[in-house]
């Protein structure tokens, strides 16, 4: 599965359109974490526990947005975007969002290369 925030793959021509696809999680902070990141906003610095939260969350609504592009049978998601909201204290939503489509080689038939 290609997946690209630009709206073409540079190569590959999109010869179908399947559809929005979405995939979101929502993450609630852990109180062990909360508790480090107030000592870290004292010192200053990365909040590597949330970063690394966050990065899960990413990769989650990810997976979840892929597998709905190959439910749609498709081989690409193009024009990718990520969101993030507050759901409610202490929880928020990683939201990734895209355009399902099908693409092929420029060479191959019909590909008018």
């Amino acid at each position: 599965m290609i997946v690209v925030n630009t709206e073409t793959i540079p190569g590959l021509r999109i010869v179908a359109t399947k559809g929005l696809v979405q995939g979101n999680t929502v993450r609630a902070k852990h109180l062990g974490r909360d508790i480090a990141a107030s000592f870290k906003n004292i010192v200053g610095g990365e909040l590597k526990a949330y970063t690394e939260l966050l990065t899960e969350a990413r990769r989650e609504a990810v997976k979840r947005m892929i597998d709905q592009a190959e439910q749609l049978q498709a081989n690409a998601v193009v024009n990718v975007r990520f969101s993030t909201s507050a759901v409610t204290a202490g929880a928020a939503e990683l939201y990734a969002y895209g355009t399902a489509v099908v693409v092929e080689s420029q060479g191959e038939p019909g590909g008018g290369a």
